[in-house]
């Protein structure tokens, strides 16, 4: 679904551990960056389209302290925002939206508990619902982990896009986990595959090093929006600045607030 026709979303990503925002390479090597909260009202001052919170511990007993940075955040910021990380069932959903969020990311569940997503689309909405592939290439195929990118799955990459879109799901965020954190581009190829195969918004993450990255992606028609962390976090790609290159593309993009 990515019709330039529908302003391409800007989206930097809030991985949460501990309580302060932090990043890694290919899932591995976390270091911290600073407070969400601050981070939050920093992006959307940039013109930020939407956020991400990831909640890495995504453990029991960190999961208030998340919720509660996730109340905080939304009683900071005007942008729509998603929550993910460790969501294993509708009570999980409906507390995330409960504190916040405006949608929820289901990732590993969705694969070991398909109904989490059906059921969850039903009673929330499919716009509150986003299902998160972690996809890496295994002998030539595209194929889906979970357990942040530890298990591989039976499903084929495309596949499971088309089912979690049967689910429910009203958009896909595709990690590529080879590119994650690496700043080599995003993964077009695997993103048109899925783009084409599903009939709901693809959201690319895992590969953004530079500028270049967030306009090939969007001329190759390869998705509908840009999720990012590490280039937002160090400052090598700024945000006004990349919509005013975009813009001058030719690729729609919403003005800054």
């Amino acid at each position: 679904m990515t019709d330039n026709k529908l302003a391409k979303r800007i989206i930097p990503c809030l991985d949460i551990q501990n309580g302060l925002v932090s990043k890694g390479i290919k899932f591995q090597n976390v270091k911290e960056i600073g407070n969400p909260i601050e981070i939050a009202m920093y992006y959307e001052s940039q013109g930020a389209d939407e956020l991400v919170l990831y909640d890495i511990n995504a453990s029991v007993e960190m999961r208030s302290n998340f919720l509660g940075i996730v109340t905080q955040v939304a009683n900071k910021i005007r942008i729509p925002f998603t929550v993910g990380g460790g969501i294993r069932t509708v009570d999980d959903v409906y507390n995330a939206l409960l504190s916040g969020a405006d949608k929820v990311s289901i990732n590993s569940a969705a694969v070991l508990t398909p109904e989490v997503l059906s059921a969850s689309a039903k009673r929330f909405g499919n716009q509150c619902i986003v299902a998160s592939l972690d996809i890496k290439k295994v002998n030539s195929e595209y194929m889906v982990f979970t357990h942040g990118g530890r298990n591989q799955t039976s499903y084929k990459a495309v596949e499971w896009a088309q089912r979690c879109e049967a689910l429910g799901a009203g958009e896909l965020v595709i990690n590529a986990i080879d590119q994650d954190g690496v700043k080599k581009g995003y993964d077009r190829e695997l993103l048109k595959m899925i783009s084409s195969a599903v009939g709901i918004p693809v959201i690319a993450s895992g590969g953004a090093g530079n500028q270049m990255d967030f306009i090939n992606l969007f001329e190759d028609q390869a998705a509908d929006a840009a999720l990012a962390a590490s280039v937002f976090h160090f400052g090598s790609v700024e945000i006004p600045i990349l919509k005013k290159l975009l813009a001058e593309k030719g690729i729609v993009v919403r003005t800054s607030i």
